[in-house]
């Protein structure tokens, strides 16, 4: 379990993981001490795991995403999650219920690269089928 303000601290951090303690702390009403101890909590318990970098401007812009819906063959489900991790266009990769075991999601600088790293999911040992939905508009990222 999290407080209230762990979780508003996180949700700062969601915003601008690069935000400056001294940021935080006024968003937060805290002192910077405060911030720095809660942080160093939330990192020692596994909750904040990482930082990320989240792109943005014309180079966002001009990424095409998809959902890859994919259905694995289920002796080599390993072997398969291990090839798409190697896919640098995956940037994501979900086990799910549901007719198809994992969706991927995948970006890529234009829908010919798209294209081709569908053909390479689909070619991968291990996946019996896809289904792509590519992605039109982002109405909000958190």
């Amino acid at each position: 379990m999290i407080s209230s303000q762990d979780q508003k601290l996180l949700m700062l951090l969601r915003q601008n993981a690069r935000a400056s303690i001294t940021e935080l702390a006024k968003a937060m009403h805290v002192s910077r001490s405060t911030v720095q101890n809660r942080i160093a909590r939330l990192e020692a318990s596994g909750v904040i795991r990482g930082y990320s970098v989240q792109l943005g401007g014309e180079f966002s812009a001009s990424q095409v995403e998809a959902h890859v819906s994919i259905k694995v063959f289920q002796k080599l489900t390993s072997r398969t999650n291990a090839a798409l991790e190697g896919i640098s266009q995956v940037s994501q990769l979900f086990s799910v219920s549901g007719e198809y075991d994992l969706i991927a999601i995948v970006q890529a600088q234009s829908l010919e690269e798209l294209s081709a790293v569908l053909d390479d999911i689909g070619n991968l040992e291990g996946v019996e089928r896809t289904n792509s939905a590519v992605v039109l508009e982002t109405r909000f990222r958190r």
